[in-house]
């Protein structure tokens, strides 16, 4: 991913300077945020050509800019568990780009929150929101709540409280959250019930992500690892390739996972492992996708009963093992630095062909450095996981309009709008002298959007 300078190129050595120094103060202001400083030295490094070519992003300090939040919100969040016990978590949201459009990103409940990882998947979707053409901004938030194992109850009291606080910093036209992690369509409905009770109106589209019945949009469910889906193959075919035929392998077993499974089956892959935090499952006869969503999305129960009702596949504990399957195209869809420099390599040992990042940041840079030298087909997460906010700015068009539109509507302009992003991502890469490098090209095009809309707006 590292670019080489030459040192008589006046212009890029400036650039390249100008991009280290603010990287360093960045550092600098946000010691020990290792996820935040590893998606921001990624996006800075793809970032040099265009600050030689263009210096007047340098001369409007666009990147000191557009690296700092407009606002970081951290919350006290009080519930009562149902031993009566008062628990406590901690409730972020950070609104990280409003240049052209309203704050737009999930909400994560893991144990893993932080304000680093708040941070990171903020930045990220800044430049994921302005590759998708419409008109959102960057926004990410959660808490460190764990909904695993708790009741309806003890999770309607959490998100009510939740809630609570947030509300006083979101609206249709000021931030719009959505599901993420540990957010589903459940959670979701709680916190949309208790923002209507708390502001009195019924304001459908101050979240996304909502159940059909009142204000959701269709395809949203599948909509990020369709996404994830459609931009590989467009990618795939632009080299002769296609899922067609080819052996996937796909790490996660919640929405993107399950719905990228389906659309690669549609397309005539034959998918052999997922897994969940556990370790995973390898079926060499294909996954049978109905048991794995009755599972997961019915049940809630571990990935490892599957092979009680297919006792012939094999479980394993661990899921970083999964990476050791040989495959010709791997979907990373579980969570951030899945698959790390040993992952890598051991992909490349196999001899897979491609790589489709369906979670967010789910490859180390080392681990990305290898796949590129090593010519692999990479598919950036901030291009590829786009279908999920793609389609939740389609529920906001929709929820302004008061038109429920139908699946296969969506669905085709989810299509287009992937096609749309790996081209303007492929041209943008080609223009900057790095033709094919999907990274740099995804990088640079939201970059220049972004930019040029704070260019035109004034020091805000």
């Amino acid at each position: 991913m590292a670019m080489v300078i030459n040192s008589n190129d006046t212009n890029m050595v400036a650039a390249q300077n100008y991009v280290d120094s603010v990287y360093k103060t960045v550092v600098q202001r946000n010691e020990n945020e290792y996820e935040f400083l590893q998606a921001v030295q990624e996006i800075f490094q793809s970032l040099v050509p265009v600050f030689a070519r263009e210096p007047k992003y340098m001369e409007s300090g666009i990147l000191e800019r557009i690296v700092e939040p407009e606002r970081l919100i951290t919350f006290r969040v009080p519930w009562v568990d149902d031993q009566g016990k008062v628990r406590v978590n901690r409730g972020f949201r950070v609104q990280f780009n409003s240049a052209i459009g309203p704050y737009k990103g999930g909400l994560r409940f893991h144990p893993s929150v932080n304000a680093s990882i708040i941070k990171f998947l903020g930045f990220e979707q800044i430049f994921k929101n302005a590759l998708t053409g419409q008109a959102i901004g960057g926004g990410k938030g959660g808490s460190d709540f764990d909904p695993k194992g708790k009741s309806d109850g003890e999770i309607m009291r959490f998100t009510q409280s939740f809630m609570t606080e947030l509300s006083k910093y979101i609206a249709s036209d000021v931030d719009v959250p959505a599901g993420d992690i540990g957010v589903g369509a459940r959670e979701i409905g709680y916190m949309f019930g208790q923002y209507k009770r708390l502001r009195g109106n019924f304001d459908a589209g101050v979240l996304t992500g909502k159940s059909v019945g009142f204000g959701g949009s269709l395809a949203r469910t599948e909509a990020t690892g369709y996404g994830t889906v459609y931009f590989v193959e467009e990618m795939l075919q632009d080299k002769g390739l296609s899922f067609a035929g080819s052996t996937v392998v796909v790490s996660g077993s919640g929405n993107v996972s399950i719905y990228a499974i389906e659309k690669a089956q549609e397309y005539g892959a034959k998918v052999v492992a997922c897994s969940d935090s556990n370790g995973y499952i390898y079926d060499e006869n294909g996954i049978n996708l109905d048991t794995v969503k009755r599972l997961k999305e019915v049940e809630r129960r571990r990935i490892s009963d599957y092979v009680i009702e297919h006792p012939h596949a094999q479980y394993v504990e661990g899921s970083t093992g999964i990476w050791t399957i040989p495959c010709d195209i791997a979907l990373p869809c579980a969570t951030q630095n899945e698959i790390d420099a040993n992952s890598a390599q051991i992909l490349i040992d196999n001899k897979v062909k491609a790589i489709g990042e369906g979670a967010n940041m789910p490859s180390t840079l080392e681990a990305i450095d290898l796949f590129l030298e090593n010519e692999v087909l990479f598919a950036p997460a901030k291009a590829a996981n786009a279908g999920g906010v793609a389609v939740s700015a389609l529920e906001m068009a929709q929820n302004s309009s008061r038109t429920p539109w139908s699946f296969e509507k969506v669905d085709r302009k989810l299509k287009k709008i992937m096609i749309n992003i790996y081209r303007n991502s492929i041209k943008a890469a080609d223009e900057f002298g790095e033709p094919g490098n999907l990274v740099i090209g995804s990088n640079i095009a939201g970059f220049k959007r972004v930019a040029d809309a704070m260019m035109m707006q004034g020091v805000i």
